[in-house]
């Protein structure tokens, strides 16, 4: 018999950051390929934050796979050349 399989409660949920960079890239001057990825985060409702050489948001943890998914369609969809994504549990 399979184990069950249960969606966590919101209770349950953890906060995750999910940090992107995306490339070609210049510091200052973001491409369409990165504005299209920032307003895909905004769209699901993340808050966004930029740095130098990478942007972050924080979201729950239900939200990971349309953020990282709709990130990463725009990105390519705008222009870019690769990109890279590192999620990772900052609290509950």
């Amino acid at each position: 018999m399979a184990p069950t399989i249960r969606a966590p409660t919101l209770r349950g949920m953890s906060r995750l950051r999910v940090e992107f960079t995306i490339e070609p890239f210049v510091d200052g001057h973001p491409g369409e390929h990165v504005l299209a990825a920032w307003r895909a985060v905004e769209a699901q409702g993340a808050e966004l934050s930029s740095g130098p050489f990478s942007s972050e948001a924080v979201v729950d943890e239900h939200q990971v796979d349309a953020v990282v998914g709709d990130l990463v369609r725009a990105a390519f969809a705008g222009g870019a050349d690769r990109v890279s994504v590192q999620v990772e549990r900052v609290g509950p």
